[in-house]
């Protein structure tokens, strides 16, 4: 979902949010000599665009303060604030955001992610849940939600969200930037694990479901009996990759 920083549409990712602010008038032939002089001859806006992509945080938010304060350009602040980790402040201009629009789905996804750094996870669901429903085919945005519900340790909804992102986009697994990252406990890293290769084994990618199963013993995931019992693991233990894990495991 990551774009060029110098094309209409430019997406900013940030773990635990999708940050795609709606798409502006950046030119998609701005000039590659002498940037400085291009900067002072953008609007504001597509100024602030392009220092966003910079990771020129503070720079960009003094940009958009030249802007026209539309619902668009707020969220846009609120995700420069965010990158800095001034999660007051970006959850300050998510809310003027979804003032101007209220169904603004990247801005209610944002919020929540704002309250998920600060591990009001209760919150980040309602609103993930809220924006889900206006992004329904958003992958990202159903992974939120799966990790969030793992963060209070509500394994069933937070497996059905995994299982509903995996659906819309079955590579929204492979560490991607927009994805929420919870404080788990080890203990809890290695359950969600485990469902992520029950995701990716019901889907007869045996590679990848082998990857998490691994990654879930790593984290200290103990019970063989269910690996050996699992219905969802049948044609999976049936290879020699699953054969070798195992037999790594007993070497722990």
């Amino acid at each position: 979902m990551r774009k060029s920083p110098l094309l209409a549409g430019v997406c900013f990712t940030l773990a635990g949010s999708i940050l795609c602010p709606a798409p502006s008038a950046l030119a998609a032939s701005v000039p590659q000599n002498s940037p400085e002089l291009v900067l002072e001859s953008m609007p504001p806006e597509q100024r602030g665009d392009l220092l966003m992509a910079r990771g020129e945080y503070v720079a960009a938010i003094t940009a958009y303060r030249d802007a026209q304060p539309t619902a668009e350009v707020l969220n846009k602040m609120g995700i420069a604030y965010h990158h800095m980790l001034a999660i007051d402040l970006a959850k300050k201009d998510y809310e003027k955001a979804l003032l101007i629009r209220p169904n603004y789905p990247e801005a209610i996804n944002n919020l929540g992610a704002a309250y998920f750094a600060e591990r009001n996870y209760k919150k980040a669901i309602r609103l993930y849940r809220r924006a889900l429903e206006l992004m329904p085919h958003s992958a990202v945005v159903a992974a939120n939600l799966g990790t969030a519900y793992f963060a209070r340790s509500k394994f069933k909804p937070g497996l059905e969200a995994y299982r509903r992102a995996f659906a819309l986009d079955p590579n929204i697994f492979d560490n991607s930037p927009q994805m929420t990252v919870a404080p788990l406990s080890a203990a809890d890293r290695a359950r969600q694990d485990y469902c992520i290769a029950e995701l990716f084994a019901q889907s007869g990618m045996k590679d990848r479901a082998i990857e998490y199963l691994r990654k879930a013993f790593d984290e200290g995931f103990t019970d063989r009996n269910r690996v050996m019992e699992d219905a969802v693991f049948a044609q999976l233990r049936q290879t020699a990759q699953f054969a070798q894990l195992m037999a790594e495991q007993k070497l722990h």
